[in-house]
């Protein structure tokens, strides 16, 4: 049932060197790369270079990878002291081409337009944290792609008006990988505290995630710029334990109260969180079935949650398995 877009570019094993020297060149300044090769293999994308799985199945692929590695290598010779050998890579990553040729490539955007067109449901999941968005996130601490509800319109070629409910998946506390800045990160006990119940690691770096407060200002900030009609908070259950929870809920800039994301690190590096705090909640919540059967103060942190956002909380994650989800309104 796998479907592959002729339109998706292809992460070569040379925009992974490039990826990793070009962050190593950065010394102090790394921005926090997972070193996959993203961020080379956008850049080739918009420099009109880059190689898409449409390519993977004409007769002069070979002569276009060559092509295009021999750029990379002559860039990656301008690193000097970053070594290198993609062979054996090279060959694994060829046998995966060929295992891909046996899916179907398809012309995604008439394919979903179809499927619109014919009233399918269809359900597009983001990938990364809107923060990371290249527009309109922290910038340059961010990814290459627009991770916001906006890049449902441009990875897929969907019309704007088709777009129908937008949900916004958040955890009841903020983390990040690498560097940025990070307005409401904890440093004590408390950060390793929900880094363990949350198993806070990088997914794909194995890297010990960041930790901190839930900050409504950059939760807002996303709630508009996406659209967002419901929220879906996850990790619920982590917070259970903490005898007082606080949630961001302002910024002080140079003195001043103000109440959105300023658009530079350096304004952003700067900024003071503001909180509110509230009593947390001791029992374990990670059997409970419906809304009503929560502890009062896990009640009450959600209520705020809904006052500060003005968004309804749909769905409640207690526990990483399905059936520890609590679902307030049937979004779907």
């Amino acid at each position: 049932k796998l479907l592959i877009s002729k339109k998706a570019h292809i992460i070569l094993p040379t925009h992974r060197m490039l990826d990793a020297a070009s962050e190593a060149a950065k010394g102090k300044s790394k921005i926090g790369s997972t070193l996959k090769g993203i961020g080379p293999t956008y850049m080739d994308k918009t420099g009109r270079n880059g190689l898409r799985f449409g390519d993977v199945i004409s007769e002069d692929f070979v002569e276009r990878y060559n092509k295009l590695k021999s750029k990379h290598e002559e860039m990656l010779s301008q690193y000097k002291g970053f070594e290198y050998d993609v062979t054996e890579y090279e060959k694994t990553w060829m046998e995966g081409v060929e295992y891909l040729r046996g899916f179907e490539f398809i012309d995604s955007e008439h394919v979903v337009n179809k499927y619109i067109d014919e009233d399918v449901p269809i359900l597009a999941e983001g990938a990364q944290g809107s923060l990371l968005d290249v527009d309109f996130g922290t910038y340059p601490f961010v990814t290459s792609s627009n991770t916001v509800c906006a890049g449902v319109c441009t990875g897929l070629g969907v019309a704007p008006t088709k777009i129908g409910d937008v949900y916004g998946i958040f955890k009841a506390y903020c983390t990040r990988v690498g560097s940025g800045p990070f307005p409401t990160e904890l440093f004590d006990e408390r950060a390793d505290y929900i880094r363990e119940r949350g198993h806070e690691y990088g997914t794909v770096t194995g890297r010990p995630r960041r930790v901190g407060w839930l900050d409504t200002v950059i939760l807002n900030h996303v709630r508009r710029i996406s659209g967002v009609n419901y929220l879906s908070l996850m990790l619920f259950d982590v917070l259970s334990g903490l005898d007082k929870i606080r949630i961001c809920t302002g910024y002080k800039l140079n003195g001043e109260a103000i109440d959105y994301v300023p658009s530079t690190i350096a304004d952003l590096e700067k900024v003071e969180a503001e909180y509110i705090e509230m009593d947390g909640w001791s029992e374990d919540i990670t059997g409970i079935k419906s809304y009503d059967e929560l502890p009062a103060n896990a009640k009450a942190y959600i209520a705020k949650l809904e006052e500060l956002t003005r968004t309804e909380v749909a769905v409640v994650s207690v526990g990483p398995d399905r059936e520890q989800t609590i679902i307030r309104k049937n979004i779907f």
